[in-house]
């Protein structure tokens, strides 16, 4: 049965826990460099970041670790912290890794037992993605939406399997956007894509419409509380993104 009361809340950004300057710098310097606008190879200062955010150094220099722990970062006692250079291979075995990472938690979460609180939670989530793909539109600005609500459903079941274990190791592989699609987004999976698959459509594409329904899918089994089920859906829902930029990559 569900249990009535929450011992734990989901984050909407990994490391969550961490002082709101360094979620700040964490979140802002991830997405440059994942989208390619801080290149590799780049030095990281935090001298620099602090006076470009309006920052002192200390949540710099932690942020610069979480960067570095997810692999997005490197650190050299000579030069500080860089960029890493990232590639395709690298983003695809990262989201192999959090395929069965994901899975587990999602496994966890429903032996674990979900409040209803937090089931009304997942709920929302999934119903927000639904209702933007219902809509039959779709943009940069829409997309992005989307993704906001694709990051609490994951999050949530991630944290609600209350392993510290699983959450740590699944921030290790977020070397690729969680905030739309990696195809056109990130620069290491972008320079393999042919330019048809980098447009924006106007309307939900169709990896969005099935990622959506493996979302209900998910959700039904975790509210009915079939763990095998929950956890081979979570493991199919995530390895389609590594299968679709494979395919993709590959049909230049």
């Amino acid at each position: 049965m569900p249990k009535t009361e929450p011992t734990d809340h989901f984050a909407r950004e990994p490391g969550a826990r961490a002082e709101p300057a360094t979620l700040t710098v964490l979140t802002r310097v991830r997405e440059l460099i994942v989208t390619g606008r801080i290149p590799a190879g780049s030095r990281l200062a935090a001298e620099t970041i602090a006076k470009d955010l309006g920052v002192s150094r200390t949540p710099v220099r932690s942020a610069l670790a979480v960067l570095t722990a997810e692999g997005l970062a490197s650190y050299n006692v000579n030069r500080g912290y860089a960029v890493r250079d990232i590639r395709l291979r690298d983003v695809l075995d990262a989201i192999e890794a959090r395929a069965v990472l994901e899975a587990r938690g999602c496994g966890l979460s429903v032996d674990y037992g979900w409040a209803l609180s937090e089931l009304g939670l997942l709920r929302q989530a999934v119903e927000e993605g639904a209702a933007i793909v219902a809509r039959g539109k779709w943009s940069e600005e829409i997309e992005r939406h989307w993704y906001q609500a694709n990051r609490d459903f994951h999050s949530l079941i991630v944290s609600v399997s209350r392993n510290a274990a699983i959450r740590n190791a699944i921030r290790m592989t977020l070397i690729y956007p969680v905030f739309g699609d990696v195809a056109r987004l990130c620069p290491a999976v972008a320079r393999y894509v042919p330019q048809r698959h980098r447009l924006v459509p106007e309307t939900p594409p169709g990896h969005i419409v099935e990622s959506q329904g493996d979302h209900e899918e998910i959700l039904d089994a975790i509210a009915s509380e079939e763990a095998e089920r929950a956890e081979r859906s979570m493991l199919t829902h995530v390895l389609k993104s590594r299968d679709r930029l494979a395919a993709i990559a590959t049909r230049r």
